[in-house]
């Protein structure tokens, strides 16, 4: 894939472009990528996963970009941890990526690897005060790449990859590196490095976790908490009908059939694979090669006694997702301190302390600065910016 073909970007464009791109998706190409990465101290990565078009969100793509090479690796197609492993774990080479949160995750699941070492441009953009810290409006501002929006949504995990999803992928990392230098600049004018780093080290510790705790479906569904049991346990059967074939399929919940459909059918009494399908939204394909077997399921439903159906989720009354009226009036001068400090800071609120932390605060009335460091969540840079302020606010 030559220069000419990173279609990836409109027009304007920086001379970072200008790379070499190389589509890697057989073993035989593996030591030439090892031999790309075994010098550079720097490398850019991102992930392309599928879970947007896929029941599974295994990843499908990963983009590598060095100085002066960018790889697009298809791990469908060759096993990589043993290839980036080496580079990515090495604590002297540092790895520039952008909202890397879920992709750590997936580093984890699918290869095994845990880079020690990072630096994140959309988490040092949010710590400097960007008012958009997506990498498409970064780099439009600071870098005069202007990406195209064309395969935001891409099926990545369809084969082959045409020209336009390989340039589109390969510019997600092609000027990290200079995106990465442009936003440590800001965050030592602004003397805000130690607070990047500390994030950049605790990201280190993302780790995949599978879920393991059983949650009632239905409290994804919007509009579900205002059925009645038997409406609820219908519901229930339409999610399991539609998990089992978005599976069967790999395919996307949401493009199985969506929720809104879904919640019409519980609440309604179709009998009939032509009342599914007059149902709005509800696919005709869907309805006639499975929708019989959906009403079998909710006759079997409507059988069951309303004694043994289990109501709508709810949380206890004063449990740790509902604050007392004493915590609720520290939490709100908590949030005030916060909301002070944020406006002088001209950073988020969020960004300076999440409502999550505040809340542990009030609930927990820590009476020294070391009681407040060892609140769940909050940083270091956050105690030593804020926490005499906080602590001063509950007493």
């Amino acid at each position: 894939m030559g220069q000419e073909n990173l279609g990836g970007l409109e027009p304007k464009a920086h001379a970072d472009i200008f790379r070499a791109v190389n589509l890697i998706d057989s073993p035989s190409q593996l030591p030439a990528v090892a031999a790309a990465l075994d010098g550079p101290r720097r490398i850019a990565i991102d992930l392309e996963a599928a879970g947007f078009h896929r029941y599974s969100d295994q990843v499908c793509l990963i983009q590598v970009s060095t100085e002066t090479e960018t790889f697009i690796l298809d791990p469908l197609a060759v096993d990589l941890s043993g290839v980036l492993r080496g580079a990515l774990e090495d604590p002297k080479v540092e790895v520039l990526m952008h909202g890397g949160d879920y992709d750590l995750r997936l580093l984890d699941r699918d290869l095994g690897i845990l880079p020690v070492r990072l630096f994140d441009t959309q988490v040092a953009a949010a710590l400097t005060g960007e008012p958009a810290i997506g990498l498409s409006a970064l780099l439009e501002k600071y870098v005069g790449v202007k990406l195209a929006k064309k395969y935001q949504r891409a099926d990545w995990a369809a084969r082959p990859l045409t020209e336009g999803m390989l340039a589109y992928a390969a510019a997600d990392t092609a000027h990290l590196h200079t995106l990465s230098d442009l936003m440590a600049e800001k965050l030592e004018a602004a003397g805000r490095m130690a607070w990047a780093q500390e994030e950049f080290e605790r990201m280190t510790q993302i780790r995949w976790v599978a879920e393991t705790e059983e949650t009632d479906p239905v409290t994804r569904v919007k509009g579900a908490r205002d059925l009645g049991v038997r409406e609820l346990e219908r519901l229930r059967v339409c999610l399991a009908w539609r998990d089992e074939i978005g599976r069967a399929r790999d395919k996307a919940l949401f493009r199985v059939v969506g929720d809104g459909p879904l919640l019409e059918v519980a609440a309604g009494s179709p009998a009939s694979v032509s009342d599914l399908m007059n149902v709005k939204g509800f696919p005709g394909g869907l309805a006639r090669s499975d929708g019989a077997e959906l009403l079998a399921r909710l006759d079997e439903a409507d059988r069951v006694p309303s004694g043994e159906i289990a109501p709508y989720p709810r949380p206890p009354r004063n449990g740790p997702g509902r604050a007392t009226p004493e915590e609720e009036e520290r939490i709100q001068r908590l949030k005030a301190v916060r909301n002070a400090r944020a406006e002088a800071l001209d950073l988020p609120r969020g960004t300076v302390l999440p409502n999550s932390v505040l809340e542990a605060l009030g609930r927990a009335q820590p009476r020294t600065m070391e009681e407040v460091a060892d609140i769940e969540g909050i940083r270091r840079w956050q105690v030593e910016t804020l926490g005499q302020a906080l602590l001063d606010s509950l007493r």
